[in-house]
């Protein structure tokens, strides 16, 4: 997931105001180059707009229990080229948070900038969740 992460990051970097369009071409990408773009594909395209962050959101293992009031982080992760994201108003229910994930090689620290209202925060290893 990581490396499709990093490739579609960078092809963004290419793109004007950094909006992935619906498609573009499966060319080999000569070096230095941004990807092939497809004549009719549109841009911004909403499905596509929403994928950098369905890529936070896989990446940070990001779950959201309502029941509980309780936002998870199931086996967080960034991708080398990202060093840390910030998370502004997520909210569940009546409340909302901030936080910051922050890559340490292998491992992402989770600060909680700040709570309002009935919700918690929960980082949870796999190692923790298949002991219980």
């Amino acid at each position: 997931m990581h490396r499709l992460f990093k490739g579609l990051f960078d092809a963004a970097t290419y793109m004007e105001m950094r909006r992935l369009p619906e498609l573009f071409c499966g060319f080999q990408r000569g070096r230095g180059r941004g990807p092939t773009l497809y004549p009719v594909a549109c841009s911004p395209q909403a499905w596509a707009s929403a994928t950098p962050f369905t890529l936070i959101e896989a990446s940070l293992g990001l779950q959201f229990d309502p029941a509980g009031s309780e936002i998870r982080l199931i086996d967080p992760r960034l991708p080398s080229f990202l060093d840390w994201v910030r998370l502004r108003d997520l909210q569940l229910g009546e409340g909302v948070v901030d936080l910051v994930a922050r890559r340490n090689n292998d491992n992402v620290a989770v600060e909680v900038m700040r709570t309002e209202g009935p919700v918690r925060v929960a980082v949870i290893h796999s190692s923790a969740a298949s002991s219980s």
